[in-house]
């Protein structure tokens, strides 16, 4: 345990160096003020540009509603631009400590794999949840001042949600990084498959129980309608399951020294 915390203490630090827990929260902010700020004035912007061929606005238009424009934030925010940001923040979560050697050194000493894993995930998992949190609740005010209130049990339900997600985002990357020595093979390699998992999320009822990424669809169909399916929790048991399995993945291919 002290080990554990020893670790995490070391990679808080080098996360403060890299001023990751700076910038990381703040990018995450803009994205969620992006949202409802665009929502809301785009039907201005486009009729500001007046002649611009094949947009025609609708007067009768209605306003969207929050719980759209707060789901929208997750699905085209969070799920883009958010997940390449945290793919590259990630990316050289073990990769840089491989190159420098660091990695080898830590483990000569009385320090077993799990606990420098578990240091690595837990610390990175926590920054992404408060970046995320932070963004989504500025998302969360402005779509409630420019547009309609979401009830805040339902956009704590989707958040959960999204966390779950979340925790399978950093798993992989991290996993990905423990295999190759490229930065940026790492990063595209992520980007490409979390960006699959996201594109196939809501195809077929049965994909959808395997996909980890159904949990960020299921958060945000939790903010439109308010409805938690029984079927949802089979989701978060395989995602638990194939997040375990990838750190078994990357503990064995640790121990085997393959890198």
């Amino acid at each position: 345990m002290n080990t554990f915390l020893a670790l995490s203490r070391k990679e808080m630090n080098q996360m403060t160096k890299e001023y990751k827990v700076v910038w990381l929260p703040i990018v995450y902010i803009l994205l969620g003020l992006t949202q409802p700020i665009m929502m809301y004035f785009l039907p201005a912007i486009l009729q500001s540009m007046g002649g611009v061929e094949g947009i025609i606005i609708d007067p009768t238009m209605a306003k969207p509603g929050g719980e759209e424009v707060l789901a929208s934030t997750l699905n085209s925010q969070f799920d883009q631009l958010g997940i390449i940001i945290l793919a590259i923040a990630t990316m050289g979560i073990i990769q840089g400590e491989k190159a420098n050697g660091m990695m080898a050194f830590i483990l000569t000493r009385p320090v077993s794999i799990s606990s420098y894993l578990n240091s690595k995930l837990l610390t990175h998992y926590v920054l992404a949840v408060l970046c995320i949190t932070l963004g989504y609740a500025i998302s969360f005010g402005y779509t409630t001042y420019l547009f309609t209130s979401v009830p805040i049990t339902r956009a704590l339900i989707a958040l959960a949600f999204y966390c779950i997600w979340l925790l399978f985002v950093i798993t992989f990357v991290a996993m990905i990084s423990t295999f190759f020595n490229s930065s940026p093979f790492i990063a595209l390699i992520s980007i490409g498959v979390l960006f699959i998992c996201r594109f196939c999320a809501g195809l077929h009822p049965f994909l959808d129980v395997m996909n980890p990424a159904s949990n960020s669809l299921y958060a945000t169909t939790i903010l439109m309608t308010g409805d938690v399916e029984t079927w949802y929790g089979f989701n978060i048991v395989v995602t638990l399951l194939l997040v375990l399995f990838m750190m078994a993945i990357m503990h064995h291919f640790i121990a085997k020294k393959k890198f």
